[in-house]
């Protein structure tokens, strides 16, 4: 008689395993394959489920209403900010995907997408002493929603306060501090303020945030994360730490912490790996209710993308990297605050950063660290503004220039003397589009002809959502809209084949849209 294969033996499927088989939406095998590859990947069973596609997250919320009994909520009507707060621990909700709706009596309202786990209703029986009444909600919406509350910051707290954590000093580039901030660092170093701040810090990496808010209100305190363009609140620690955590952050960004009353500018660096050190230019601004503090994260990595990472078509590449190529002329970069002109530019001279060239550049401040490029701090309070260090820069033999912002007409002259005189200018310009920096550069009071001769290529850019890559598919949109929207009636009967008169196009994934105008 043949051994049976372990491998091929029947399994234990979950609740929602059956749940499904006994609905007729999956097979036993496919089930149990399912199930084998969860515990393989170590991930659990309804991730596996809706990654692989064997069902959609919105057939199985309906499914699962069927079988258990239980209403199905759209979580796209819930306003994450009416949720309740402090009812159930964030990390059990992250741990099992559930969120809190609401209490009734001595009940939860808690949405999940699997209401046959009762390891979850358990746990939150155990750590509330309150009954669930589970509500359904679609997988991925309820992930979504998950991650966007995170731990609250009061929780995060809590926590902290019985852990054994200390700040490791040495990640923090704080060395050149004086004694006095080095005596003040002892009267702050709380250590909940201490691992708070530290984890919202690599949490914000981790997140790929672009900025940090701490904002002090009346009797809240909030924290956002600025992730692909848009805010988003992660934390509501009590009001209580403002005053420490703003104190820990000027510390270590070497600012003056007896100072409240004015706005201050500081740097600060975390080693988050042994071979990764992320730098971070930090800001405060007093406000009523205590100091705003807004962090931005400047990671070197993104300097070193590479130019196809930008977002530009195949032909404006060619020109940007045809404009790069030469050996004289003005590059400007232009777009609104945040979308990435300072990553473009250190992309490019990236490309350009050779033995035998000499690169300078002047920046207020410096905010991306490239090895064999001379970057200079403006210092406007020490009279190094960009005008000083342009002049400066002409007298190094200098190859290629870069100029943070060209901000006024004698920075402007200078640069184009320099563009006009064997020298490679690169700068950036704050204009909406590109054919409207060259009616800036005149109303700064610059000669048309010194433009003329100057500026070879301008190049404007935004920030463009991306879908995500594992979950983007192609969807079917009217024919119509598509027209509407600008698309070519050729490229929609052609490209995509029309069903019923709509059409698919193809998922995008463009990461910045840039254009480039060359004269």
């Amino acid at each position: 008689m043949a051994a049976v294969d372990p491998v091929e033996a029947s399994v234990a499927l979950p609740g929602l395993g059956r749940a499904l088989v006994s609905a007729g939406k999956l097979g036993q095998k496919a089930a149990e394959d399912i199930y084998r590859k969860a515990k393989t990947n170590r991930t659990s069973f309804i991730a596996e489920l809706t990654g692989s596609g064997a069902v959609s997250a919105a057939d199985l919320a309906h499914t699962m209403s069927t079988a258990f009994g239980a209403p199905v909520l759209d979580l796209d009507a819930i306003d994450t900010n009416r949720l309740p707060k402090g009812l159930l621990d964030g990390k059990i909700c992250q741990d099992y995907r559930i969120v809190v709706l609401s209490k009734r009596n001595n009940r939860l309202i808690v949405a999940t997408a699997d209401p046959s786990d009762q390891g979850a209703a358990e746990k939150i029986k155990f750590a509330t002493q309150m009954g669930v009444d589970w509500v359904i909600a679609e997988y991925d919406k309820l992930t979504k929603m998950v991650e966007t509350l995170g731990t609250s910051a009061t929780e995060a707290m809590d926590s902290i306060i019985g852990d054994d954590f200390e700040f490791d000093e040495s990640s923090i580039d704080a060395s050149s501090a004086d004694d006095e901030d080095k005596g003040a660092t002892s009267d702050v170093d709380d250590a909940p303020v201490v691992k708070f701040l530290h984890k919202m810090l690599l949490d914000a990496i981790g997140a790929r945030a672009s900025d940090l808010h701490f904002e002090p209100f009346e009797h809240t305190y909030r924290v956002r994360f600025r992730i692909d363009g848009e805010l988003r609140e992660i934390a509501s620690p009590p009001a209580a730490i403002k005053e420490k955590l703003a104190s820990r952050i000027k510390v270590i960004s070497r600012m003056d912490i007896s100072e409240k009353r004015v706005p201050q500018d500081g740097r600060m660096k975390l080693k988050v790996s042994a071979d990764r050190v992320i730098d971070f230019r930090v800001s405060t601004l007093p406000t009523l209710f205590g100091e705003k503090i807004v962090i931005r994260i400047l990671d070197p990595s993104s300097a070193r993308l590479g130019i196809d990472a930008l977002g530009y078509e195949p032909e404006e590449k060619e020109r940007l990297l045809t404009a790069i190529a030469r050996p004289y002329g003005m590059i400007l970069v232009t777009g609104p605050t945040g979308s990435g002109k300072t990553v473009s530019l250190y992309t490019c001279l990236n490309l350009l950063n050779k033995p035998g060239v000499n690169i300078s550049t002047a920046e207020d401040p410096a905010e991306i660290n490239l090895p064999g490029v001379n970057q200079v701090n403006v210092n406007d309070k020490a009279g190094l503004t960009f005008s000083v260090a342009l002049k400066a820069f002409l007298r190094q033999d200098p190859d290629i220039i870069m100029v943070g912002e060209i901000r006024d007409l004698e920075t402007a002259d200078i640069a184009i003397k320099a563009a006009q005189t064997g020298h490679l200018v690169m700068s950036t310009l704050h204009t909406n589009d590109a054919p409207t920096t060259l009616t800036r550069m005149r109303n700064m009071g610059i000669a048309p002809f010194n433009i003329a001769s100057s500026v070879i290529l301008i190049t404007a850019q935004r920030l463009a959502r991306r879908l995500c890559p594992q979950c983007k598919k192609p969807i079917d949109i009217p024919y119509e809209t598509l027209i509407d929207a600008g698309f070519k009636e050729e490229h929609v009967d052609g490209t995509w084949t029309p069903t019923s008169r709509s059409a698919a196009p193809p998922a995008t994934t463009a990461t910045r849209a840039g254009s480039a105008s060359t004269r």
